[in-house]
């Protein structure tokens, strides 16, 4: 699929005071992401606290990120859940809602069992269900669960398997994967942390969490590695590192909302168990965000 390259940011789900999803904020903030370059969206991944959304609350979701992002840029809807069975169902509904492809994440809860006959069964079955292309979601520092090169590039020559959003950082495995997949096998970093390297190991983009208050250093990074100015490409990945560092493995979650609310988009708070980020780490995230060049203050 060659309109899968490019950032996407994998959106933060807001939510209201009452704790149910905040769509006038939501609005807000998509418009504010459609200012700029992005080829997509990615909603119910894991910045998304998919885990924490029931099934209506995710079919709302897509079908009100479909509604107010341009036709042109693709919808990527995480739709792996537990059984085979279910995450052929919501793959199902979540097209009907207007999502383009289908983010897959491995099943997890009986990982002991998740042999590689396991897995390429249960991708091949949801595959073959699908009616919209899948994009394996490799996550293993969340899933315990990490799907190796030679059982990628297996299920790479299905055809409706058009991808893979590695997160697990190793850039000799995405360049394996890259060397050996089906043509058109589409590689997509998981982080902003490891964009640039990821694209020199063959990726075509990524899938970063920071693009969601960075946008435009996530997008320069890509432009500046495929007009060949890679001194500046470079200079751009030292600038994220720490911010990046700090809204991922670091604070998580709760420190992208508090981010998205420091550069003036709309947050909110995590929904419970996950706890808002406490007040001296908002404070440094923020010197972090000045020193970053992403938030205007004092350095």
């Amino acid at each position: 699929m060659d309109r899968l390259q490019g950032i996407f940011p994998p959106i933060p789900t807001p939510f209201s005071t009452s704790g149910e999803i905040d769509r006038p904020g939501l609005t807000k903030n998509l418009a504010w992401w459609n200012r700029y370059a992005l080829a997509g969206i990615v909603v119910l991944g894991s910045n998304g606290e998919a885990v924490h959304l029931d099934r209506r609350e995710k079919l709302a979701l897509i079908e009100l990120v479909r509604s107010e992002t341009p036709e042109d840029r693709l919808i990527l809807a995480g739709t792996g859940l537990l059984s085979t069975k279910e995450s052929i169902r919501l793959t199902r509904e979540a097209t009907n809602a207007g999502a383009d492809i289908a983010l897959v994440l491995p099943p997890f809860f009986y990982r002991s069992q998740m042999t590689r006959d396991a897995l390429v069964s249960h991708y091949t079955q949801i595959a073959d269900a699908s009616p919209v292309p899948i994009l394996l979601y490799n996550m293993p520092a969340n899933t315990g669960v990490d799907l190796d090169a030679s059982l990628i590039v297996e299920l790479s020559h299905h055809e409706r398997i058009v991808g893979v959003k590695d997160s697990s950082g190793n850039l000799a495995k995405l360049a394996e994967i890259g060397g050996s997949a089906a043509p058109g096998f589409r590689l997509l970093a998981g982080s902003a942390g490891f964009l640039l390297p990821a694209l020199a190991a063959g990726a075509v983009g990524g899938v970063c969490a920071l693009a969601n208050v960075a946008p435009s250093v996530c997008l320069e990074i890509c432009q500046r590695f495929l007009a060949g100015d890679l001194e500046e490409a470079i200079a751009r990945q030292r600038q994220i590192v720490r911010v990046n560092a700090a809204v991922t493995r670091g604070w998580g979650i709760p420190a992208l909302k508090a981010a998205m609310e420091l550069v003036g988009l709309v947050g909110s708070l995590p929904r419970p168990p996950l706890r808002p980020l406490p007040a001296e780490q908002v404070a440094e995230l923020r010197e972090i965000l000045v020193e970053a060049g992403i938030l205007e203050g004092k350095r």
